[in-house]
C-alpha cells in the first residue's frame, strides 16, 4: 500500500510560476500525485509522480530537503525540522526516490566568500569591534555588495546563515548584520602550527612574499574603515550554488593601491584561492594542502577595472568534487571579495563572471573613486 502524506512547514525554490508563492508550503501525497499548497491563501499545484525524475530526500542534523525534477526544472523543498521525516521518507521510497544523510548543508554545494585577509592583519587573534554609523562611506560600502536584485529568479537568502546551523560559508566570514571598523582589540597571537598560521604560510610561500611584507595575511596589512558582508544567497542552479560578497572601504586610495600591487602578481588568483580552500578544509577537519591546488582565472568583464580570480577543486565530508572560485576586485577606496563553491565548472563560469562585472561596475563609479 502506498503511503499517503500531509506535511506542513516547507519552503520551495524556485517558485512554480514567475513571482509565485514559495512559502508557506504544504505537501500532500497519494498513490499517483504530489500536490503542493503554497502561499496564503493557498494555491495548489498537482504533479503526477510519474513526471518527476531524480527524486532525492536529504536528511541533516535538524532539517531536511526534498529534490525532484519535472519539466526540466530542479525543485528543492526545505523544512527546518524532522518531525515527519519518516513519513516523507516512506513516500519517497514508495515512488522510487533515494535517501541521503549529510552532516552539512544540502549538497554542500555553496558559493563561499572569505573576508579579504588584509582586514585581519597581525594575526587571527585580532577581534574587530562593530559600531553603527550613518556615514556616507558606510552607506556606500553596503551598496557595493550583491543583493537578491542582482540574481536571477529562483535565488533566495540561504536558510543557514551561521556556522552552527551548518553553513561552511558562515564559518569563514562574519554575519551580514555586522559592521566592522578599523578599531581592533588584539589578543594572543595564533599558535605556531595553528590552521591560520599554516594557511597564511601556504599563501605567502605560494606567492613568494615574506610575512613582514605581505598585505593580505601578513604584518603589512592595513585595516579598512568599514567592512560589511552580504547574506549568503543560494540556488539549485549549476547542481547547487550559493553566493556572497564582502566589501571594504579604506581610508585612502593609496592603501588600496598598495594592496592591489601585491595582488597583481601573476600567481595571486590561484594562491589566494588555495589559501581559502585550505581554510575551508581546516574548518571541516580535513587535511590542508601543502602546495598550490588552484588555477588562475581572469573573469571577462565589460566594466573596466582590476580583478583577479582562481578556481580550486576540493571535496568536503559527504560530497563529491566541488569547485571553489575566489575573486577580488579593487578600485578607489574599495576592495570587494566574492567566492564560489559550485557543483558545475566551467558551466557556471559566465554566471560568476557576470557577478564580478557587477561588483567592478559599482566600485569604479565616480562616487567610489573620490579621494
Amino acid at each position: 500500500m502506498t503511503t499517503t502524506l500531509r506535511s506542513d512547514g516547507w519552503v520551495v525554490r524556485p517558485s512554480f510560476v514567475v513571482n509565485g508563492p514559495t512559502s508557506p508550503v504544504t505537501l500532500l501525497s497519494d498513490e499517483t500525485s504530489l500536490t503542493q499548497l503554497a502561499g496564503e491563501p493557498a494555491v495548489a499545484w498537482q504533479t503526477p509522480w510519474s513526471e518527476f525524475t531524480n527524486v532525492v530526500l536529504v536528511r541533516f542534523s535538524h532539517s531536511m530537503a526534498l529534490f525532484a525534477t519535472t519539466n526540466g526544472v530542479r525543485y528543492c523543498w526545505r523544512k527546518h525540522d524532522l518531525g515527519d521525516f519518516e513519513e516523507v521518507r516512506r513516500v519517497v521510497l514508495d515512488h522510487g526516490g533515494a535517501i541521503e544523510r549529510k552532516r552539512r548543508r544540502v549538497g554542500v554545494v555553496i558559493v563561499a566568500v572569505v573576508v579579504l585577509s588584509a582586514s585581519l592583519a597581525g594575526g587571527l587573534g585580532a577581534l574587530l569591534n562593530s559600531r553603527s554609523s550613518a556615514s556616507r562611506e558606510l552607506a556606500d560600502v553596503r551598496a557595493v555588495n550583491l543583493t537578491l536584485k542582482d540574481l536571477p529568479s529562483g535565488w533566495s537568502a540561504s536558510a543557514a546563515q551561521t556556522c552552527s546551523s551548518g553553513s561552511p560559508l558562515s564559518c569563514l566570514f562574519p554575519s551580514s548584520s555586522k559592521v566592522f571598523t578599523s578599531t581592533t582589540v588584539t589578543t594572543t597571537a595564533p599558535a605556531k602550527n595553528s590552521i591560520w598560521t599554516r594557511v597564511s604560510t601556504l599563501f605567502q610561500t605560494c606567492l613568494g612574499v615574506s610575512n613582514a611584507k605581505d598585505r593580505v595575511y601578513g604584518a603589512a596589512g592595513q585595516q579598512p574603515d568599514y567592512q560589511v558582508s552580504s547574506p549568503v544567497f543560494d540556488s539549485p542552479s549549476f547542481a547547487g550554488t550559493e553566493v556572497a560578497t564582502t566589501a571594504q572601504y579604506y581610508h585612502t586610495t593609496e592603501m588600496v593601491r598598495k594592496d592591489t600591487a601585491e595582488m597583481s602578481r601573476s600567481a595571486f588568483g590561484s594562491c589566494f584561492t588555495t589559501s581559502n580552500a585550505a581554510l575551508l578544509l581546516g574548518v571541516y577537519g580535513q587535511p590542508l594542502p601543502t602546495k598550490d591546488i588552484s588555477v588562475t582565472w581572469r573573469p571577462v568583464t565589460f566594466a573596466k577595472g582590476w580583478s583577479r580570480a582562481g578556481v580550486a577543486t576540493i571535496a568536503l565530508p559527504g560530497t563529491g568534487p566541488l569547485h571553489l572560485v575566489m575573486a577580488v576586485a579593487t578600485a578607489g577606496h574599495y576592495e570587494v571579495t566574492l567566492g564560489a563553491l559550485v557543483g558545475q565548472w566551467p558551466a557556471s563560469k559566465g554566471f560568476i563572471a557576470d557577478l564580478v562585472n557587477t561588483l567592478v561596475s559599482r566600485i569604479t563609479s565616480t562616487s567610489s573613486l573620490s579621494a
